[in-house]
């Protein structure tokens, strides 16, 4: 199901000839949408949730602002917008592990975590993260513990959240710049764990 390294499917061909046949017939500047997708995965991308995650990381009052009211803690740092309204952050912790997915459709917090990815619109993982969570962790690479807590946090249009993962051991006392480094979208999705240093 999460293969970073493959060929591209049927959706992606489709959203190919799409793309194709509205630049042939006027609709789209594909210059326009190369600055549109390059904003996204490179300025709005996950960078910014990141900066979030690693704020709470090193500032406590933060983290507790965070997870108190995601909503007004991320818009502190700049980050608002469309999808982004109403935000709920939920924290890893050794005990608990938290996954999100949108069962109905595909709602995704854009400001914090840029473009979702293709993997998080299939309704395979739609479907089976709610059903069989650890099995679905288990083919992003994560084993996690019978004795870890798997909570699924079902993403709606009036609600979207964000995974607070755990910091990694040996980055205690690094810098909030260097923290957000090793902080990914599938950490902050639950699919996956912040880089080790």
């Amino acid at each position: 199901m999460h293969d970073h390294d493959h060929e591209p499917g049927a959706l992606e061909f489709r959203v190919q000839a799409l793309e194709s046949l509205l630049a042939e017939r006027g609709y789209v500047d594909p210059e326009a949408m190369d600055r549109l997708i390059e904003t996204y995965e490179h300025e709005v991308g996950p960078h910014n949730g990141a900066q979030v995650v690693a704020r709470a990381w090193t500032d406590p009052a933060y983290k507790a602002r965070l997870l108190s009211d995601g909503s007004a803690a991320i818009a502190e740092l700049g980050f608002t917008g469309r999808q982004g309204e109403h935000m709920v952050v939920v924290e890893n912790t050794p005990e608990v592990h938290n996954l999100v997915v949108c069962t109905l459709c595909s709602c995704y917090p854009w400001p914090v975590l840029g473009l979702p990815p293709v993997w998080y619109k299939a309704p395979p993982y739609r479907a089976r993260a709610v059903i069989e969570p650890r099995a679905v962790l288990a083919e992003f690479g994560m084993e996690v513990g019978d004795d870890v807590e798997v909570r699924v946090w079902d993403s709606t249009a009036e609600i979207r959240y964000l995974v607070l993962p755990e910091q990694p051991a040996g980055t205690e006392g690094w810098d909030a710049a260097a923290l957000a480094g090793l902080v990914t979208r599938d950490a902050m999705i639950g699919t996956g764990l912040a880089a080790a240093p």
